[in-house]
């Protein structure tokens, strides 16, 4: 064993904290948490008691199941952004869904906590894309930008040049009279 070698000295927990932060950078897990997160106060408070010294307050209502429901759904929901990302635009749209419709059906969403995290998440699950791999052997941060490729050395620009818009040059000149296609110019000039 040489002093060199680095993988042989590496703790488990340094191992698994490392594997766990690939994971969770491969999908959408604070869609997934936050989700979960609100899912668990639309379902507990329905069925919770409260006891204060001797006298306990249920906070049961007629709308138990319904509440029950949407928190187990919005908890597999959350499970489903982390294990099946594929589909977390559609587990996104449905996380809101479910979010908006425990308004009135459980106890205002979770008394507004888990209405808001369940909203929270969905939108999260909704917005997130993967990324795109690194090419190989090429690090991220020594690749120039689209911007530094458009720059000269000297700080300005070359004229004609877009700064900073994506719309492709078109080529000026030749157009053909007969299809009346005259390359965004007036016949004016």
């Amino acid at each position: 064993m040489s002093p060199e070698s680095t993988g042989q000295n590496e703790h488990n927990l340094t191992v698994y904290r490392r594997g766990f932060r690939t994971w969770r950078g491969n999908r959408p897990f604070w869609a997934g948490l936050f989700t979960m997160l609100g899912g668990a106060p639309i379902a507990y408070f329905p069925y919770a008691d409260l006891h204060l010294g001797n006298m306990t307050l249920a906070m049961s209502t007629t709308a138990g199941a319904g509440s029950l429901i949407i928190g187990v759904l919005l908890i597999t929901l959350g499970l489903t952004m982390w294990f099946h990302s594929i589909v977390r635009v559609f587990a996104g749209v449905a996380a809101i869904l479910l979010a908006l419709i425990s308004i009135p059906v459980a106890n205002i969403g979770g008394f507004v906590i888990g209405f808001l995290l369940a909203l929270i998440g969905g939108a999260l699950s909704i917005s997130w894309a993967p990324g795109e791999p690194a090419a190989d052997g090429a690090d991220p941060q020594d690749a120039p930008s689209s911007l530094d490729k458009q720059q000269p050395e000297s700080g300005y620009a070359p004229e004609g040049a877009l700064q900073g818009a994506a719309v492709p040059q078109q080529p000026a000149g030749d157009h053909d009279a007969a299809s009346g296609y005259d390359g965004g110019t007036h016949r004016a000039g």
